[in-house]
């Protein structure tokens, strides 16, 4: 037997159970991972909440739970490819990364990803990556950010937002984050000029930067989004996340599966060179996962949350 974290409800993370499951195995072209270390994201818990996001993805209940996983490789079906028993790796799986194990088709298929980790990237860190770090990548991609733009990052302290200001500042771009007041000096060690978000948004922006924006990005809702169309930035220089496939005033939806195929190698070289970083704010064992996910969704939290796991019975 194995554990995996199920929920057989939409809810708040009191529907969230660590239950004994079967043990999966790696059948024809897949690959099966023993996880090590699970990061949550904002997705994870709007999926289990809310029966009409989950149908966007595809999920009806009873459902697994989490995407960004990392781990070791530790069985290789017949006709798998690209990977050994050994290697480390990190990936994306819907609905089942919060798991002992975690079974994985090679080549990738739409909803799934996998990569090698390279030594010098610890497993809690790699677990954070391909959820946050693919979608800053696009993020940014859409507004074509370069040096000399002064861009505006919507949601700055939170999980993509950490990845986006410092890929921001790499591409030589001045960035202007908002965020709540206690997030400031957690923004300006990664080289972001915190403003806070709320009513009058658009006022404290023209004083910070009397010059102007010429880009934004916007990580939670759509108010930075609205705010840089009111500044005047034109709507192709200005993306979203989080405001479904068609955002306001034509500015640019963006997503983690629209990045590059190369952003993943991007994010890690940059990450060994240490010109970016990536702050994990708590790590729970996974029998506490409802704590976990509680700390996560009250949006308070200064970088990443991860899921540790220990070998259960096996």
């Amino acid at each position: 037997m194995s554990r995996a974290v199920v929920y057989e409800a939409f809810g708040g993370p009191e529907v969230l159970e660590l239950r004994e499951a079967p043990e999966p195995h790696a059948g024809p072209d897949e690959v099966r991972v023993r996880v090590t270390a699970a990061g949550l994201n904002p997705m994870d818990w709007g999926i289990a909440s809310q029966p009409e996001a989950a149908a966007r993805f595809g999920i009806s209940v009873p459902s697994g739970f989490g995407y960004d996983f990392a781990g070791v490789v530790d069985e290789v079906g017949a006709g798998a490819t690209g990977f050994a028993v050994g290697d480390r790796v990190h990936g994306g799986a819907l609905g089942r990364a919060v798991a002992d194990f975690v079974v994985v088709k090679t080549p990738m298929e739409a909803a799934e990803w996998l990569w090698r980790t390279p030594e010098g990237i610890s497993e809690e860190v790699a677990a954070t990556l391909p959820v946050a770090g693919l979608t800053a990548v696009a993020a940014l991609a859409a507004i074509g950010l370069g040096s000399g733009d002064t861009v505006l990052v919507g949601g700055a302290a939170g999980g993509v937002g950490v990845f986006a200001v410092q890929l921001a500042k790499l591409a030589g771009a001045r960035v202007i984050g908002t965020a709540a007041q206690g997030t400031f000096e957690f923004l300006r060690r990664f080289g972001a000029e915190p403003v806070a978000y709320g009513p009058g948004l658009a006022d404290r922006v023209r004083t910070l930067a009397p010059e102007g924006v010429t880009a934004a990005t916007d990580l939670f809702g759509t108010e930075t989004a609205e705010t840089a169309l009111a500044l005047g930035v034109p709507p192709e220089r200005i993306s979203t996340i989080a405001a479904g496939p068609h955002p306001p005033g034509g500015v640019r939806a963006a997503g983690g599966f629209d990045a590059s195929p190369d952003a993943m190698t991007q994010i890690c070289d940059a990450l060994l060179a240490g010109t970016i970083t990536v702050p994990i704010a708590a790590t729970f064992p996974i029998e506490e996962i409802r704590d976990a996910v509680t700390l996560q969704a009250g949006r308070h939290v200064h970088g990443k949350v991860v899921i540790t796991l220990r070998p259960g019975p096996h």
